[in-house]
């Protein structure tokens, strides 16, 4: 905990934005420092509560330390601070940027809606430690002659990568696009994350013995059974991108797209990448986007920073409440009125709106046609509208991991929805050799629960190939 009587005489505080009439001029980070003195006063009003559920499973995933270290900024010990942060999350300074933190939520004074500043707090901590120097390599003192190969090198990748080389193991992590990150670096927009920070870690990673091999699409211009056959232990952590279908008619209409393509694009433009295919920009267009969830907040944003000239945003669910019933919900994720930083730019937002068709003129989509629904999602009648759009965004979820390629060439067994089937104590596939964590496991989820599974397939994998482990679980 912090100060004994913190949370009575401190107010919260959280970190600013730029305004959005200044932020959506550029594509780099608007949150505005916090000042060292208030980060220790915002931690100080971690309170002695008894049983801290914001590091339980209702809270953290990766079951960060969140009074200690609070407790250790208050008493302005940082890089003790620092160090037990990592010591349950390789990467602190992305989830203390993208996380939506359920922590904040599960926090005790969020009954009375004033939580910590916990994803403030933890965001400093990372970034002052790279200031200070406080974070270096750390190779293996002993190498164990095992090989591990890791597919894909998005959160949990890199996780269990980076845990796996610090064991010992010789650690070769396959990439199928030309650099690290995953949805982390291609998926999520640099408003939100600058991408230097992946290449920072990378750096450290390649330090500590971690081979990077990328343009390797394993299962298409990489042998699967050989890659398998190579190593003595496979870790899958491939994600989960193939798009949730709406099965909408018009959706063939010429500016109609999944969000993915359209946030791939944006961010290889910004990283000086080749674009594959015909470029996608809303600068002047009327956008609609179809969905309510971070992806397609993530559209939004994007597209106010291209020029759109208005941003319109379905969502299916009724509104919800602007406040939770504590006594019901706390402390997990409560449904409530959220507004994001995308969507305080200007989106206008729909509620209770189903989309029954897209609708266009010589091939290109002119509007959406759309129906207000009931509390079970039950088109009402007569309440149809439409609205005007020149480009159209699905941001309605992934339905799973891609199959084809390495999944099917391997015959691995499949859940009821899809994703690769492995369990969450061992993480081991149906074939003896290979491991699955994160999304290509459990379907689509958030980073923490990324890094969590890469740390716990990473304890598995090297408990299993040595009859024993020193890496936390």
């Amino acid at each position: 905990m912090g100060k004994v009587t913190g949370f009575l005489e401190i107010d919260r505080q959280d970190l600013k934005y730029q305004p959005a009439s200044d932020r959506i001029r550029h594509f780099g980070e608007f949150t505005l420092p916090m000042e060292e003195p208030e980060v220790r006063r915002q931690a100080a009003r971690c309170m002695d509560c008894g049983i801290p559920f914001c590091h339980g499973p209702q809270g953290c995933p990766v079951n960060n330390q969140i009074p200690d270290w609070n407790d250790l900024v208050y008493a302005g010990d940082w890089e003790e601070a620092s160090r037990n942060l990592h010591s349950t999350n390789n990467f602190p300074e992305v989830t203390g940027r993208i996380c939506p933190a359920p922590c904040e939520e599960a926090c005790t004074l969020n009954l009375e809606n004033t939580p910590v500043s916990i994803k403030c707090i933890e965001q400093v901590i990372a970034d002052r430690a790279f200031q200070e120097g406080w974070i270096r390599p750390e190779p293996p003192k002993h190498k164990t002659g095992r090989k591990v190969a890791v597919i894909g090198s998005g959160p949990a990748g890199l996780a269990g990568a980076q845990q796996l080389a610090r064991a010992g193991h010789d650690v070769h992590l396959y990439e199928r696009e030309m650099r690290a990150g995953g949805l982390l670096r291609y998926g999520i927009p640099d408003f939100k994350m600058e991408k230097h920070y992946i290449d920072r870690r990378v750096a450290q990673m390649e330090a500590e013995g971690v081979t990077f091999h990328y343009g390797a699409n394993i299962g298409v211009n990489v042998d699967v059974e050989e890659l398998v056959e190579g190593h003595d232990a496979v870790l899958l952590a491939c994600g989960a991108e193939r798009p949730r279908d709406p099965g909408l008619p018009g959706g063939e209409l010429e500016g109609v797209h999944y969000a993915m393509p359209y946030l791939v694009q944006q961010n290889r433009r910004i990283g000086n990448e080749q674009i594959d295919g015909a470029p996608i920009l809303a600068g002047g267009k009327h956008v609609v986007v179809i969905g309510g969830g971070d992806t397609a907040s993530d559209c939004v944003g994007t597209a106010f920073r291209q020029g759109a000239v208005q941003v319109t945003q379905l969502d299916i669910r009724p509104i919800p409440p602007v406040n939770e019933d504590k006594l019901l919900v706390w402390p997990y994720w409560p449904t409530k009125f959220r507004t994001s930083s995308s969507q305080a730019e200007g989106a206008e937002r729909e509620f209770s709106a189903a989309t029954l068709g897209i609708e266009g003129r010589n091939g290109r989509v002119k509007r959406v046609h759309c129906i207000r629904v009931d509390e079970k999602r039950k088109p009402i009648e007569g309440t149809d509208f439409y609205i005007k759009a020149d480009l159209v965004f699905f941001a309605i979820g992934f339905a799973g991991p891609v199959t084809e390629g390495l999944v099917e060439t391997m015959g691995f067994e499949l859940d009821q929805r899809g994703n690769v089937k492995a369990d969450t104590m061992a993480y081991l596939t149906s074939h003896p050799k290979v491991w699955a964590a994160g999304d290509m496991r459990r379907g689509q989820s958030l980073v923490v629960w990324a890094i969590r599974e890469g740390r716990q397939a990473a304890h598995s994998i090297d408990k299993a190939l040595m009859g024993k482990t020193s890496l936390p679980r």
